[in-house]
């Protein structure tokens, strides 16, 4: 039984799963998966139930009705591995974006230097994004700075998707009450656990776009993430998050 859950959020990722998976299996350390699909039409949820036959006590998998979207999806993956007896839970993406030989680097993080949270970042360290045009890098780089400004958050990447949860976290974090979905939902589970006084740390990654598939980026969330932040701060100066 391995001490760490990753949970994957997938929507036509089918060009990506199989590999995504095989990548994190072969990690030195033992990682669980648990891949939670929005009804793809490309039958990527069909394709992890044949990769389950291989790995049936390591490979799980949480099939929705609809496309509800990348914080719904964490937020069932968060709620289903608190169920179990996993100490340390992943999010990460389908697409290679965040490498798998990076997970070791934000579990030690976590299990061996003590953070509550570990987040795999593109800014700590300068800027450390692979194949985004200017234009992409400068929204999300500008939104992080933005983010910083407005929540008081010693966090370079707030938008970061790659990031290893000690369980404790999660269970203090009144999940039910999270209510973004995309870019914003990143920025609000790191403002809870800062208002919650838990020690994030940052880990300095290399972020490569995109190979396969396509991007879930749209206009709507990344409106959600500007107008998201103001709301956030808003409520956390009134009442207790």
């Amino acid at each position: 039984m391995s001490d760490t859950i990753v949970i994957i959020p997938t929507f036509n990722e089918i060009e990506n799963i199989e590999s995504i998976i095989r990548a994190v299996f072969s990690q030195n350390k033992s990682y669980h998966i648990l891949v939670v699909d929005d009804n793809s039409p490309d039958y990527t949820g069909k394709k992890v139930k044949q990769l389950q036959t291989e790995f049936d006590n390591s490979l799980f998998l949480l099939e929705r009705k609809g496309k509800k979207g990348l914080g719904s999806a964490y937020i069932e993956g968060f709620k289903w591995a608190l169920e179990k007896s996993y100490d340390y839970i992943f999010e990460m993406d389908a697409d290679f974006s965040h490498n798998p030989n990076d997970l070791i680097k934000l579990y030690n993080a976590c299990a061996v230097d003590g953070a509550d949270m570990a987040v795999g970042s593109r800014y700590v360290k300068g800027i450390t994004v692979v194949n985004w045009p200017m234009s992409r890098i400068l929204l999300s780089y500008g939104a992080s700075k933005y983010v910083r400004i407005i929540t008081g958050m010693n966090v370079n990447d707030s938008t970061a998707g790659f990031i290893c949860y000690k369980r404790r976290v999660l269970e203090n974090i009144d999940l039910n009450k999270i209510k973004f979905v995309g870019y914003a939902f990143q920025i609000e589970m790191k403002f809870k656990a800062y208002k919650k006084g838990f020690k994030i740390v940052e880990i300095p990654v290399i972020f490569k776009d995109r190979t396969q598939g396509k991007s879930k980026m749209s206009g709507g969330i990344i409106s959600e993430a500007v107008f998201g932040v103001i709301s956030l701060k808003l409520k956390s100066l009134f009442a207790k998050s």
